[in-house]
């Protein structure tokens, strides 16, 4: 599909939909805060007990009545808006599109192939949870467009840092020194609540890591900080838009190239009697490399709350650069976030069979017999772990036949270094882990995981023996980078050079951000091939 900065076809559309949207803007904010103050988090609970207010129940009684009283003034010119607005979604593109010029030619394109025929590609993915403030705090998360900013400067902070090896005191050590990647000096850390203590914010200081491990073949870590240098970055839940545009100002320091809003709204196809849209499906890319092609699918499957989102899956093409033979180096990126609820697993294997097929039919369109593919790539929130008895059916899907889990040891079973990406969200703001350091801790400590991290979801009326015996307690990774070989030029070879399990959005996020770290050879004598 086309790459267009604006997702409408030309400026008087764009014109005609900022006039409905303007329209439909007040009515949505009144709403919005008309749930807001009567829902609070538990960080807000705390700190009104701290600082022993008590007109809480005021504060409530009056704003519900302001806000109850805005919303019905203002609902006759949002519905105008509306029946502008709602058309023109039948000529929507799915996605906007930013690119950055001018952009340092060296961060849009990869020389590694060029000089050596090796190079190292690192991607990442995180749920943010970026909904209108009304709806996050049923996640017990508040302040969305804060959020956005803080995550943005966290997320910059984390890859632009000099991709060094030193020897730190691991904070959850007692006193041996380790080789790190992860350090980075704070002096203006974005502070969201309670999420850094007063020190942090008045003196410099570096946020340390373990350093890399390896069991089973597989480096990983435990990280404070996003991995330097991430190459492709998928964000799910960004279903505000003008938190996507805070992102997309912040992040486009980095990322040159960024599709943002992907999705539809209203009935799509129009006309039909299809479940109707109010909001996109809150998937988010930002990429150092040209995006070359692209394309989103929206779910036909989603049922209850998720219908009202168009979740999907999203698959780019991007330009590497170039091998050694002077031949067009790309690579496929797949992003999506599957149906949510619990215990209807048939939804989301469905979903999966759309994944596969809808990628396979992408590559086939896209692909040019003068080029080389150096990567595969899926990820996303799949809303299922591997552990989870509830979860079986997924975790025999065939779509780990086909991709990689470098977590998997197999269906069922984690590998024992792994930890889960899901926090339990009434926990969220206590010390342990409200900081990124302390939820680093806290991660690598089997007892405190268990109080912070989801735990399996058993099967109806069957009681949960989680975990094994000698095993572990992990639970619930339900955020995934998956790989595929199959699908790459044959001359190439990849190898797993690091698996991440990164802490720094704690207090901002009720999931742990994923890392995977890719190390691609390709033999120069059969470049030609």
């Amino acid at each position: 599909m086309a790459l267009q900065a604006s997702a409408f076809p030309n400026g008087f559309v764009v014109g005609i939909h900022a006039v409905g949207w303007a329209f439909i803007v007040p009515c949505f904010w009144f709403l919005d805060r008309l749930i807001a103050v009567c829902k609070s988090t538990t960080l807000e609970k705390s700190q009104r007990l701290e600082q022993e207010c008590y007109l809480r129940p005021l504060e409530v009684f009056f704003g519900s009545i302001t806000f109850f009283i805005l919303f019905l003034a203002t609902a006759p010119l949002a519905f105008l808006g509306f029946l502008l607005w709602a058309p023109l979604q039948a000529c929507r593109r799915p996605f906007s599109y930013h690119r950055e010029m001018p952009f340092l030619p060296e961060k849009a394109t990869n020389k590694g192939f060029e000089l050596t025929g090796k190079a190292s590609f690192v991607f990442a993915s995180a749920n943010l949870c970026l909904l209108p403030d009304s709806l996050a705090r049923f996640n017990n998360l508040a302040n969305t467009q804060h959020r956005a900013s803080a995550i943005g400067q966290c997320i910059v902070q984390g890859i632009s840092r000099p991709n060094i090896r030193i020897l730190v005191d691991s904070p959850s050590s007692c006193g041996t020194l380790s080789p790190s990647t992860s350090i980075l000096p704070t002096v203006n850390s974005p502070t969201y609540g309670a999420t850094q203590d007063q020190s942090s914010q008045q003196n410099p200081r570096a946020l340390s890591s373990q350093g890399l491990r390896q069991q089973n073949d597989v480096p990983w870590e435990i990280s404070p900080l996003f991995p330097a240098n991430v190459d492709i970055l998928c964000l799910e839940e960004v279903f505000d838009k003008r938190a996507a545009r805070k992102l997309t100002n912040i992040l486009k320091l980095e990322f040159g190239h960024i599709l943002y809003d992907i999705g539809v709204y209203a009935c799509q196809p129009p006309c039909r009697c299809s479940s109707f849209k109010f909001f996109n499906s809150g998937l988010f890319l930002a990429s150092r490399f040209p995006v070359l092609e692209a394309q989103y699918h929206c779910f036909p499957n989603s049922r209850g709350e998720d219908a009202l989102a168009a979740k999907g899956l999203l698959s780019v093409k991007v330009l590497i650069g170039q091998n050694q033979k002077q031949k067009r180096v790309v690579g496929y990126f797949n992003c999506t976030h599957l149906h949510a609820p619990e215990g209807e697993g048939e939804i989301r294997c469905i979903q999966l069979e759309m994944v596969t097929k809808w990628i396979a039919e992408f590559q086939a369109a896209n692909k040019q017999p003068d080029e080389d593919v150096v990567f595969d790539v899926l990820c996303g929130d799949f809303n299922f772990d591997n552990c989870s008895p509830d979860d079986r059916q997924e975790q025999n899907h065939s779509v780990f036949e086909e991709y990689k889990d470098p977590c998997r040891a197999g269906p069922g079973k984690e590998k024992p270094w792994v930890t889960g990406t899901l926090l339990e969200q009434p926990t969220m703001y206590e010390e342990d882990v409200n900081t990124p350091e302390n939820l680093q801790r806290t991660l690598e400590s089997e007892d405190l995981r268990k109080r912070y991290v989801a735990p399996p979801v058993p099967e109806a009326d069957s009681p949960l023996v989680y975990p094994e015996t000698d095993q572990p307690w992990i639970g619930r990774r339900i955020d995934y980078i998956l790989y595929r070989e199959s699908s790459i030029s044959k001359q190439c070879r990849t190898e797993i050079e690091e698996v991440t399990f990164i802490t720094q959005l704690a207090g901002l996020t009720d999931h742990i951000p994923v890392g995977l770290k890719l190390n691609v050879v390709m033999d120069s004598d059969s470049a030609d091939e």
